[in-house]
Parts: C-alpha cells; structure tokens; sequence
C-alpha cells in the first residue's frame, strides 16, 4: 500500500519545477484527506479496476491506491512521469500510467480482457471534462460507474431538473443513461491554484438496462436541435430533425420550449425520430 501525505507530492512537484498550465485546465489537488473522500464516495475498491483520467503529480491516484484499487492513469502531460514512475515504483503493479489524450483513447485497450466491472475516478481538468462526460455516457466503453470531479456549475447542469436554465442537452443525455448525484462540494482554496470557481464530485451509476446505442444516437440528434435553439418553440427548434411530425409522433407539445421536456420526452422524442424513418442528422 502507499500511505503518503500530501507534503511528499506537494514537494515532488515543485522539486520538478512543474506549474499548472492553464490551456490543460490543470488545477492540483494536494489534500490526501480530500482525494480519500472522493475514493471512498467510489465505493468499494479493493481488487476493482479504476481508470483514473489526469492525475498530474499523483494526489489522487494515491487515495485509489492506498484503497487497494489497480489503476490506469492515463495523463497527457508528460511533465508528470517522473513523479508517477516513482509512485508506479512502490505500487506492486497495481498502477499503470499511460500517456496520451484522453478524448482520443479507447478504455476498452486499457480494460482488456474485458471492461465489465470498471470504474472511472478523477479530478477532471476543467477544459475538457463535459466533453469527456459525452464521450463516457455515450461512448462503447461502459464503466460500471463514475465518480467525477466537475466545475460546480457543470455539477449542477448534470442533475438539473426540466424548468430551469441550468437544464440541457447535458442535463437529458446523462439522467438518460446514468442515475447522477451530486455528493461532494470542494472549495477553490482546496487546489493550487486556486481556481475561480468552486468544483462538486458526482457520482454516476447505470442505469439497466442500457439504452439501445441506436436509441442513444437519435437522442443526442434530437437533444442537439432542441438545445441549440432553446428559446425557440420545439416545432421550430427540431425543424432539421423532424419538427411538428416528429412531435406529434411522440405526442410532445410543440409549442414547447426544450427546457420544459422531461428525460422521458426527450427519450419518445428519439424513438419517434427512430421511427419516422432514416432522416439524415444535421451536420
């Protein structure tokens, strides 16, 4: 087991001269008691697989660790190798660090033989998390759950309910396919830097079954036109997908605004779309 406290990591990182880049979204997360809250917030770990997204100088995947999880970090600044080469070091073969771009790799090569049973755990950097969120949600990689770190505000989209400006294309794709709650505030002061926003850990469990994927691409085709145009009625908005017919197909009022539509109407919605025929998507 690795047992640190958070002044070893703190201290190898500015051994290395390493600072946070902003264009990675980069902020650091050095408080062992916070990371070992996020991981028992992961549930159980010992003997589990976690897939870990980046975990610059290690806070983090020393929680996971220490609560006996094998892990896969997969980190695009090689900055960081070091640092994780000594942590891989004391592990006994229980952390594997692979470099590379996490929108770019198949979690499925990392999980062979088989990713049932598969976990992610991070401490998203903020520029690229919600496009991570989609890729995971919808993706052919199934975890069998996540506990992420987000922007707050990002946080509150995720599980925000219909009627509210915080409702989205977001909000609908992963109340959809996932049950999503929010379970741990973290204050800025508790990164370095600091960031200018406070951040949340939610946490996301399947649902079962899972959306058929052709059920799941109709719904982020119709989830796209109904939220790019959400001040519009629906017949306007879903105009390049279906409007009026689409609607009325699904029985969904079409003078309404995309805010006001449940998850299950965004999900009749999709299945009428499916329906109605082969419709080209917008591109």
């Amino acid at each position: 087991m690795i047992i640190d406290q958070p002044a070893p990591v703190r201290d190898a990182l500015f051994a290395a001269g390493i600072r946070a880049e902003r264009r990675l979204g980069q902020h650091f997360l050095f408080d062992l008691n916070i990371c070992r809250k996020i991981a028992r917030l992961a549930g159980p770990l010992n003997g589990k697989l976690v897939i870990e997204v980046g975990p610059g100088p290690g806070g983090l995947t020393r929680a996971l660790l220490e609560a006996g999880a094998s892990v896969i970090a997969v980190e695009r600044d090689e900055r960081f190798a070091p640092i994780l080469t000594e942590l891989a070091a004391g592990a006994a073969g229980r952390l594997t660090v692979v470099y590379g771009d996490a929108l770019r790799i198949d979690e499925r090569t990392l999980a062979e033989p088989s990713h049932a049973g598969a976990r992610i755990v991070a401490n998203l950097p903020f520029n690229v998390g919600t496009a991570l969120l989609l890729k995971w949600l919808t993706g052919p990689f199934r975890p069998e759950a996540m506990t992420l770190m987000f922007q707050k505000e990002v946080a509150a989209r995720i599980v925000a309910p219909p009627g509210g400006a915080e409702y989205g294309r977001l909000s609908v794709i992963a109340q959809a396919l996932c049950h999503a709650s929010i379970q741990l505030e973290v204050p800025a002061r508790a990164f370095t830097p600091p960031p200018k926003v406070q951040s949340a850990v939610v946490g996301f469990s399947s649902r079962s079954p899972r959306l058929e994927d052709s059920l799941i691409d109709a719904l982020k085709e119709v989830t796209r036109a109904a939220f790019g145009q959400r001040r519009k009625m629906l017949r306007s908005a879903l105009r390049p997908v279906g409007g009026q017919a689409l609607c009325a197909t699904a029985g969904i009022d079409p003078d309404a605004r995309a805010q006001t539509v449940t998850v299950r109407g965004y999900l009749d919605l999709a299945r009428a779309w499916l329906e109605l025929g082969p419709t080209p998507p917008p591109r």
